[in-house]
């Protein structure tokens, strides 16, 4: 399933193939950094040790998202693809709900998005960055690397055999695997809570009349537990994604196979158990994930960059993780373009800190999710209206809109200030 190799020929004397840029990874980080790099013309390999399509979380895309796949030359692609739309959020728990348009926002930009199957997604975004000239290999794993400008990277194909790349630079995007941090030692501890989701998709025929937005999202806090949510994304297909998140030891209570504590614990909820009372159960596979909050000691080294979850993940609450990774796309091209063009980059201050600015941003975010604030900020009943636009901003993705002041205001007080007026 390869594509011929643009511009890198193999040396036949020392068997080591040469380019200029090696991406590892071909989800919605490595695709879209790849199809920026083609822009600038650049030579780009780009290896993927599984076949596509295949599963993967996150999705339910954010607006911001949008910007980066228009920028890549991708956008054509996306559309044409027949995803659900999207245009915000909608969160319930008990008699409480709200929802959030997110064409109604503070900061200017791309309103609207899509609810995708990753399956299809990351193909349709790997297949674009190979038709503009990436040259694209499923099946081949990397073993081991030697960073360095060149760096020398060990790969094995589906054939057992094995071969030696030599790349000028490289962008690790292998995402949960997180390639490059396990072979390097730059892994450092989570100060998240352990957490972890159980999640399928469900054919939910859910009725025309029953009061759900299939453009949005829809986030609900557990009746009685407030660090306990749900997620249901619907799709263009009538099927949704159905998910709980939560602590280790609150899934320990239930008892069965992971189907059956997913659905006990989806029948606690009175407005789940009624959306899906004819949902036909688990149309793929029930799916657990645990621990998947990550950091790393750096997100650059000599020779490479991390993008998205290869470099920092999370938690899905706010669906960020794909914003996250396109931007990380964006921001480590840019700086390959300045390199390129003979400029000096100073990779910590024009990559990492930018990243880690909005990534900030969103854990705060988090943060008080989990805490309860936030929950009594979104559902509170006499909502400022420029405050409202803030916040739908920052639910759409714009961590990195320094014009907004819930962005700017780098210590939180602000958030914490709101949470306190709401609450009294």
């Amino acid at each position: 399933m390869n594509a011929a190799v643009n511009d890198a020929p193999v040396d036949a004397t020392d068997a080591v193939e040469r380019t200029e840029i090696l991406i590892i990874g071909a989800g919605p980080a490595g695709s879209v950094a790849a199809a920026m790099l083609r822009k600038q013309g650049r030579q780009v390999l780009m290896l993927e040790r599984q076949q596509f399509p295949r599963f993967s979380i996150g999705e339910s895309l954010l607006p911001q998202s949008m910007e980066y796949i228009e920028q890549a030359g991708l956008l054509q692609d996306v559309v044409q693809a027949g995803f659900q739309y999207k245009n915000g959020a909608a969160f319930v728990r008990g008699e409480r709900s709200t929802e959030f348009d997110f064409r109604e926002k503070f900061s200017p930009g791309w309103g609207t998005t899509y609810q995708v199957q990753r399956a299809d997604f990351d193909n349709v975004l790997a297949r674009g960055a190979e038709r503009m000239g990436t040259t694209l290999r499923f099946g081949d794993e990397v073993l081991s690397v030697q960073p360095g400008r060149p760096a020398r990277v060990q790969v094995r194909r589906p054939d057992g055999s094995e071969y030696t790349i030599e790349a000028g630079f490289i962008l690790d995007a292998s995402g949960f695997a997180r390639l490059l941090p396990r072979l390097l030692q730059l892994e450092s501890p989570s100060n998240f809570p352990v957490r972890g989701a159980i999640f399928c998709h469900v054919r939910d025929h859910i009725p025309a009349d029953a009061g759900f937005d299939r453009n949005k999202i829809l986030i609900t806090t557990h009746p009685e537990h407030v660090d306990v949510w749900y997620w249901t994304i619907p799709f263009s297909n009538g099927c949704c994604s159905l998910g709980v998140v939560a602590e280790p030891s609150f899934f320990e209570k239930y008892s069965g196979t992971d189907l059956e504590k997913l659905q006990a614990i989806v029948g606690e909820d009175p407005n789940l158990t009624r959306l899906l009372k004819n949902a036909e159960w688990a149309v793929l596979p029930v799916r657990t994930i645990t621990g998947y909050s990550a950091n790393v000691s750096s997100l650059w080294g000599e020779g490479y960059a991390l993008l998205g979850n290869a470099g920092e993940f999370l938690d899905p609450v706010f669906s960020s993780g794909v914003t996250i990774a396109f931007k990380s796309a964006q921001l480590a091209s840019d700086c390959l373009a300045r390199e390129h063009a003979g400029e000096t980059v100073d990779w910590e201050a024009e990559f990492a800190l930018p990243l880690r600015a909005g990534v900030k941003t969103f854990r705060r975010f988090v943060e008080a999710w989990y805490q309860g604030g936030f929950q009594k900020i979104i559902y509170h009943p006499e909502q400022q209206p420029d405050v409202r636009r803030m916040i739908s901003s920052i639910l759409a993705g714009y961590a990195w809109d320094t014009k907004n002041p819930y962005v700017a205001d780098d210590s939180g007080r602000r958030l914490r200030v709101l949470e306190e007026l709401c609450t009294g």
